[in-house]
C-alpha cells in the first residue's frame, strides 16, 4: 500500500490571491482554496514530504503528521523551500536530524537561503538536517523506492519523482524529454501540473497537460499547481476526460 496526500495544489501565490476579487478567489467552495503545492507520500512504515513551501507548518498540522522520515526537493523556488525552518519541530519530536534529499544546485540554494542551518557553530534550536544528494538513477527511503524524473521548468531543470513504480508526481514543468517520458508511461497514477488555460513560459497549460496524460496512458491522472486563472474546481472538473481529475488540498490517493 502507498498513499499520496495533496498537501497543497496551488501556484506560487496560492488561491485565493491577496487582493483578488475574481469568482475563484471569492469562491465558498473549499476545493477552490489552494495552499502552495506539495505532497505527502507514505506507506505503513515510511512517510516522505515532497517540498516544504511557505504553508508547510499549516499543512503538517492539518494532516496531523507526527512522523516524518525525509524531505525531497523538486527545485529551489521559494514556494517549494520557504518552510524548511519548520522541520525543527520534527527534530524535537523524533530526536534526530531530518534527512533532506536534493540535487547539488538545490543544496547550494538551501545553504544560501538557510545559511544558519549550515553554520559550524549553530545557534541553539536551529533545524538539524542531514543532506543527501539525489541519485538520478534512483534511491530508496525506508520501503519507498524513488526514481527521479528530470523535467524542464522553462530553462530550469526540476525533479519529479516516481514512487514504488506506481505513482508519479510532476510539478513546475512545461517540457519532458522522450527519454524521461519513458519513466512515466503506464503508471497507476500520474500527477501533473496544469497552471491555467493560456500559454505560460514555464508551466503546462490545461490542454498541454491533458495531451501529455493521454500520451503517457496512466490509469488515472490528477492535475495540480493550479492558479485562479484556470477556473472554479467544480466547473473545470466537468470538462475533463473520465480518467483525469482536478486535485484539491487534502485529497488522498491510495494504491494497493
Amino acid at each position: 500500500m502507498i498513499e499520496l496526500i495533496f498537501l497543497g495544489t496551488g501556484t506560487s501565490q496560492g488561491v485565493p490571491l491577496i487582493g483578488c476579487q475574481c469568482e475563484v478567489c471569492e469562491s465558498n467552495d473549499d476545493k477552490d482554496k489552494r495552499l502552495r503545492s506539495s505532497v505527502l507520500v507514505r506507506t505503513l512504515k515510511t512517510t516522505i514530504v515532497v517540498d516544504t513551501g511557505p504553508d508547510f507548518r499549516q499543512q503538517m498540522l492539518r494532516e496531523k503528521v507526527n512522523q516524518l522520515d525525509a524531505v525531497l526537493f523538486t527545485h529551489e523556488h521559494k514556494d517549494h523551500i520557504a518552510g524548511l525552518d519548520d522541520i525543527r519541530a520534527y527534530n524535537f519530536i523524533l530526536k534526530k536530524k531530518m534527512p533532506v534529499y536534493a540535487n547539488a544546485r538545490v543544496i547550494k540554494a538551501l545553504e544560501r537561503e538557510f545559511h544558519y542551518i549550515f553554520h559550524d557553530e549553530k545557534y541553539p534550536g536551529v533545524p538539524e538536517i542531514e543532506i543527501h544528494e539525489i541519485n538520478i538513477n534512483g534511491f530508496i527511503i525506508g520501503d519507498i523506492q524513488i526514481l527521479p524524473v528530470e523535467v524542464m521548468h522553462y530553462k530550469l531543470p526540476v525533479y519529479g519523482f516516481v514512487f514504488n513504480k506506481k505513482i508519479a508526481y510532476i510539478t513546475d514543468a512545461n517540457y519532458i524529454s522522450e527519454s524521461e517520458k519513458d519513466k512515466l508511461k503506464n503508471l497507476d497514477v500520474l500527477i501533473l501540473n496544469a497552471l491555467r488555460r493560456e500559454k505560460h513560459i514555464s508551466h503546462f497549460t490545461l490542454n498541454e497537460a491533458i495531451e501529455l496524460i493521454q500520451e503517457l496512458k496512466p490509469q488515472k491522472a490528477y492535475l495540480t499547481h493550479i492558479s485562479h486563472q484556470l477556473g472554479k474546481h467544480e466547473a473545470v472538473s466537468k470538462e475533463l476526460p473520465e480518467n483525469i481529475f482536478l486535485a484539491y488540498d487534502g485529497l488522498s490517493i491510495v494504491i494497493e
